[in-house]
C-alpha cells in the first residue's frame, strides 16, 4: 500500500550535495542514514485526452486545446513536453489521448524531435484509469517508476520554479509519499480548487508540507479567506510511485483497477500506439485521480510552486496570462479596433474590426464567431451544450480537418454538390476505400499524384484531372516531396465521411 510504504519525512532534511538531491533521514536518536532520490526513475505520464470546450468555437472535440497553438508558436502539448524534457534524470514520457487525437498527438511529438510511449483510451473514464494505465505501462519498464502527472492543458511562466519544485518532491515521492504540487495563488481565485496545507516536513528547508485537506471551487468570500489563510491553488500534478500507485487504487476502488489492469493485459500494438481492450476500459468507472487516490490517502505533501500558472480554462484566463497591450487588448491576426480595451480579439482569415468595447472577448473562426462578455466566459460551455444537443457539426470539426496523412478542407457545398481542398503531406498515402453515394472530380494543384482509379494507375501533375465514378475503387498517393494539393468536386446523393469503405489502410483505420 501507498500509505504504509513512506519515509518518515518528519525527521528529514532534503539537503544538495554537488547538484544532487540527497534525503537525509534522522532518527531520534540523531543517527543520519543517506538516500541518494537519482536511483528513482522519473516517468511523466501527459495527459492529453481532454475536448477543451470552454475555448469553443477555437477548440473542437476533433482538434482541443491542447493541440493547439494558444499561447506560442508550439501546441499546448508540444509545450508540456518540452517542459518535461528539460528535466534531469527523467525518461521519455508516456502520453495518454484518444482515439480521435492520436494522430495529432504522434504528429507533435515527432514536430518537436522528441519520444514518446503514446497509449490510446478507448472511452473517456477521466483521468484515474488513464493514470492507471499508464502506473502499468511504466512498471512495466522500471519496477521503481514514479510517475509525474501532468495535463498536458497547463502554462507554467517559471519553468525554473517547476523543475526546482520536481526535484523538491522526488525526495518524498521516491520513497513513498505521494506529492501534489500547490500554486501560490495570485488572487482569490473561484475557478481552482484549494489545498489547505499544515507543518512543514522537510526540516530546515520547510519547503515540503503535510496536506491537512482538499477544498471544492470555494465562493469570492471563501477564496479571500482561504488566501489570507496560506491556501494553495490544486494544480491536479502529482508525483507518486507507479506500484505504490496501482495498490492503492486497488484497495480504494478495485472493479476500476481490475478493468484497467485486464484491458492493459489484452493490448495491442497499433503502428506507434499502445491500444488498450476497449471492452474491459469501458467497464471501468470513471473518476479523477484526485477523488479516487489522492483525498483519500493519509500523508500526502504538497509542494509549493510560485510561478505564473494557468490551466487555460477559458477565454479570459487566456487573456489574463497573455502579453496586453498599454490598453489592456490582446489581438491576434487580422484585428482593426478603435476605442478598445481590455479584450481579447482572435481574428482567423479575415479581418476583424471593433469600435467602442470593453473588456470583450471576440474569436472568429471560418465557420462560427463568439462573442462575450469578459467576465462571462464560463459560459461558452452552454452554448457547446446545446450545439451538442442539436448534434451540430461546429462542436466537432473545423473547416478544415485534419488526417494522419495530411488535410482536407471543405471550400463549398450545396444540394448534392461539395468542393474540398486536400493537402496530401509528402510520401502519405490515402486508403483504397470506394462510396456507394457520391463520385468525385479530383484536380492536381500543386504537386504529383499518384491515382488508383478502378482498374487504371495514372499519375497527375499541375492542372490534370481525372473522374472517379460512384462505387470505383480509388486511392490518392503523394510521390513527391513537397506537399500535394487538389480540389476534390464531390455529387451524389449523399455526401457524409461515413460514406466509405476502406479495402486497405496504412493508418489501421
Amino acid at each position: 500500500m501507498l500509505v504504509s510504504c513512506v519515509l518518515d519525512i518528519e525527521h528529514c532534511n532534503i539537503v544538495k550535495i554537488q547538484e544532487k538531491i540527497i534525503v537525509q533521514t534522522i532518527s531520534p536518536e540523531g543517527d543520519h542514514t543517506f538516500m541518494n532520490s537519482e536511483k528513482a526513475v522519473i516517468i511523466p505520464v501527459i495527459l492529453a485526452g481532454g475536448s477543451g470546450t470552454r475555448l469553443w468555437p477555437l477548440s473542437r472535440e476533433c482538434h482541443p486545446k491542447q493541440l493547439l497553438p494558444l499561447v506560442n508558436d508550439k501546441t499546448m502539448l508540444q509545450n508540456t513536453l518540452l517542459r518535461v524534457q528539460d528535466l534531469k534524470g527523467v525518461s521519455a514520457p508516456i502520453v495518454v489521448c484518444t482515439e480521435e487525437h492520436r494522430f495529432l498527438v504522434a504528429e507533435q511529438v515527432r514536430s518537436i524531435g522528441g519520444d514518446a510511449t503514446i497509449i490510446i483510451e478507448p472511452v473517456g473514464r477521466d483521468t484515474a484509469p488513464a493514470v492507471a494505465v499508464a502506473a502499468l505501462d511504466a512498471v512495466r519498464q522500471n519496477e521503481n517508476a514514479v510517475l509525474l502527472v501532468l495535463p498536458a492543458d497547463h502554462v507554467i511562466g517559471d519553468e525554473g520554479n517547476f523543475a526546482e519544485a520536481v526535484a523538491r518532491g522526488t525526495t518524498c515521492a521516491a520513497h513513498g509519499h505521494p506529492v501534489t504540487f500547490g500554486i501560490v495563488p495570485q488572487s482569490p481565485h473561484t475557478g481552482y480548487g484549494y489545498i489547505k496545507k499544515g507543518v512543514a516536513r522537510s526540516g530546515e528547508d520547510s519547503s515540503v508540507f503535510v496536506v491537512e485537506g482538499f477544498v471544492e471551487k470555494p465562493s469570492l468570500e471563501k477564496a479571500r479567506q482561504y488566501l489570507d489563510e496560506g491556501y494553495l491553488w490544486n494544480s491536479g500534478m502529482f508525483l507518486f510511485p507507479a506500484r505504490g500507485f496501482l495498490a492503492t487504487l486497488k484497495e480504494f476502488e478495485p472493479l476500476m483497477a481490475d478493468c484497467v489492469e485486464r484491458s492493459y493485459a489484452a493490448r495491442t500494438r497499433d503502428l506507434d500506439f499502445i491500444r488498450l481492450d476497449s471492452v474491459a476500459f469501458s467497464e471501468s468507472p470513471a473518476n479523477s485521480v484526485d477523488y479516487a487516490v489522492m483525498e483519500r490517502i493519509r500523508d500526502t505533501v504538497v509542494v509549493p510552486l510560485d510561478c505564473s500558472w494557468s490551466d487555460v480554462g477559458s477565454w479570459e484566463a487566456l487573456w489574463e496570462i497573455g502579453k496586453q497591450d498599454e490598453k489592456g487588448n490582446i489581438f491576434i491576426g487580422n484585428v482593426m479596433a478603435e476605442d478598445v480595451t481590455g479584450s481579447y480579439i482572435h481574428a482567423g482569415e479575415r479581418l476583424v474590426a471593433a469600435i467602442g468595447l470593453n473588456n470583450y472577448i471576440i474569436v472568429d473562426t471560418k465557420d462560427a464567431l463568439l462573442v462575450a462578455s469578459r467576465d462571462r466566459t464560463q459560459e461558452v460551455k452552454t452554448i457547446v451544450k446545446r450545439l451538442k444537443t442539436e448534434n451540430r457539426e461546429e462542436i466537432r470539426l473545423h473547416k478544415k480537418v485534419f488526417r494522419p496523412w495530411g488535410s482536407y478542407e471543405c471550400v463549398d457545398s450545396g444540394e448534392r454538390f461539395q468542393a474540398k481542398r486536400i493537402i496530401v503531406n509528402p510520401g502519405a498515402t490515402l486508403s483504397l476505400q470506394r462510396h456507394f453515394h457520391r463520385a468525385e472530380h479530383w484536380v492536381v494543384v500543386k504537386g504529383t499524384a499518384h491515382i488508383i482509379n478502378g482498374e487504371q494507375t495514372i499519375i497527375l501533375t499541375e492542372n490534370q484531372s481525372t473522374y472517379i465514378p460512384l462505387g470505383a475503387k480509388h486511392r490518392l498517393e503523394n510521390p513527391g516531396t513537397i506537399p500535394l494539393e487538389i480540389i476534390e468536386i464531390q455529387t451524389g446523393s449523399y455526401l457524409g465521411e461515413d460514406d466509405i469503405e476502406r479495402f486497405e489502410d496504412l493508418y489501421g483505420r
